[in-house]
């Protein structure tokens, strides 16, 4: 296994927190699966509509589902996140470029993200990061198990920023864990009963926090590999383990088998 720098730097920084080897526990025992946009009875659009309507957040339909057109654009992706096989939540990504430019902070604040498109910046939007009630309940810590899928695209994709498009009272929540900063004010989103607001945050930034902090939000660069880039409809659903475990486990070894004997 080829060790990465963020890896190696969650290995030198110590033994993880209480709260991150909690987190790796339970990443054991979860796996990720990228939904074919094809299949529009697929789970996570029913978990979608339950979600959003127990809050109040959309207005009832009879199909029972949430899905809308960025669902189904070429630099869409969206995922569901199981813990010992069942659907816990799930979460939409949109990797912008400046060939590609369909994602919902787009919708809403194409006056900022435009220009810095057109100078060649890149992004990972995620989106629709909806969770099972019962599940949030018996998993307080589920946010990071579900935006590791958005830290992993970042990684993979080697955008400038990930963006993370919520309501104002949850942006002290992306500032603390990713280092995000407010690029966009307090707007409507078109079809939700909620004001949002846009932040953004530098992989780089990302990157050396998950070292230091948050050695869960680590990947092998094979996790990844079998998450984003897959193309076209799939025969069968592909769970995917997460590999955090892995990635630091294997750098904690790779650091000692380099440690002189004296």
């Amino acid at each position: 296994m080829v060790i990465d720098p963020d890896s190696a730097a969650a290995a030198r920084a110590g033994a993880p927190s209480r709260f991150s080897d909690s987190l790796m526990d339970v990443l054991d025992r979860v796996s990720y699966a990228r939904v074919d946009p094809g299949v529009i009875d697929d789970p996570i659009y029913r978990l979608r509509y339950r979600a959003y309507t127990r809050e109040g957040f959309m207005d009832h339909n009879p199909e029972e589902i949430c899905i809308d057109d960025l669902d189904e654009t070429p630099n869409g992706m969206s995922f569901g996140i199981y813990i010992d096989g069942a659907l816990v939540s799930s979460i939409r990504l949109h990797h912008l470029t400046r060939e590609h430019r369909a994602s919902p902070s787009m919708k809403v604040f194409p006056d900022v993200l435009g220009p810095m498109l057109d100078r060649g910046m890149t992004f990972i939007d995620p989106s629709r990061f909806t969770a099972d009630h019962e599940a949030s309940l018996a998993y307080p810590a589920m946010p990071f198990l579900t935006l590791r899928i958005a830290a992993m695209a970042s990684v993979h994709f080697a955008v400038d920023q990930c963006l993370a498009l919520v309501r104002p009272e949850h942006g002290p929540f992306y500032k603390r864990v990713f280092g995000s900063e407010q690029i966009g004010e307090t707007r409507a989103y078109p079809g939700l009963y909620f004001p949002v607001a846009l932040y953004g945050a530098s992989v780089d930034s990302i990157r050396s926090r998950v070292a230091r902090r948050f050695p869960f939000f680590l990947s092998t660069a094979e996790e990844r590999s079998l998450l984003f880039s897959q193309t076209g409809p799939q025969d069968a659903v592909l769970r995917i383990r997460a590999s955090a475990r892995d990635a630091y486990e294997a750098a904690r070894r790779s650091l000692e088998d380099c440690t002189p004997v004296s």
